[in-house]
């Protein structure tokens, strides 16, 4: 999207469909309050949210870029278990399970699974769930995280929230997560609570 204006045209679009707040912001890879306020742009004004719109569509619809990013943010998870001086007893291993989280890290995560011969499983955050006491969870028909290592995968941390519940659930229900891996980080985060990050691309404003 090359303008403002092409933006907010999508997020409003994108809401007129039924999406939720929360939907157009996986979707777009922004912020709630940067959606919130280009749906009320017109009425509310005011500053504008400090965020920066990542399109990595060039890779997300191509399937082969995107088994190139899968393999690439395999190797950075390899590389700094070995910077880090992790033998393999003490980890440097690949994690028993690799989660997905829902909706862009799942193709993602399916694709590192693969490869590196890990179970799979998909976290759907307590965002997208309905009801009157929402919370997230693992897809059952897919792998479970009791006395296993996991391995965390999204597309973009926006503001980290969805990685802490996700580490939350996954410490609740016995698993052991090992390591965070995303394409880009827009918080410049090393870990989230107390889990290492590992980023394709560190995405910082300098104004």
């Amino acid at each position: 999207m090359s303008s403002l204006d092409e933006l907010i045209s999508k997020a409003r679009l994108l809401h007129s469909e039924g999406r939720s707040t929360s939907q157009i912001s996986d979707e777009l890879s922004l912020s709630a309050e940067t959606v919130t306020w280009l749906l009320t742009r017109e009425k509310s004004g005011g500053d504008v949210p400090r965020d920066v719109l990542i399109d990595w569509s060039s890779i997300s619809c191509d399937s082969n870029n995107l088994c190139l990013a899968a393999s690439m943010m395999a190797q950075r998870f390899y590389f700094a278990r070995e910077q880090a001086g992790l033998s393999e007893e003490e980890g440097s291993g690949f994690p028993d399970v690799v989660i997905g989280i829902a909706h862009s890290g799942i193709p993602l995560a399916t694709l590192i699974a693969g490869n590196e011969g890990a179970m799979f499983a998909m976290y759907h955050p307590k965002k997208h769930a309905q009801g009157d006491s929402p919370s997230g969870s693992l897809n059952s028909s897919f792998a479970g995280v009791s006395n296993r290592s996991c391995l965390i995968v999204d597309d973009v941390v926006t503001t980290g929230n969805t990685i802490t519940e996700a580490i939350e659930y996954i410490r609740k229900h016995g698993g052991e997560p090992v390591g965070i891996l995303v394409l880009f980080d827009k918080r410049g985060l090393k870990e989230i609570g107390g889990v290492p990050l590992y980023s394709l691309v560190k995405v910082e404003r300098i104004d």
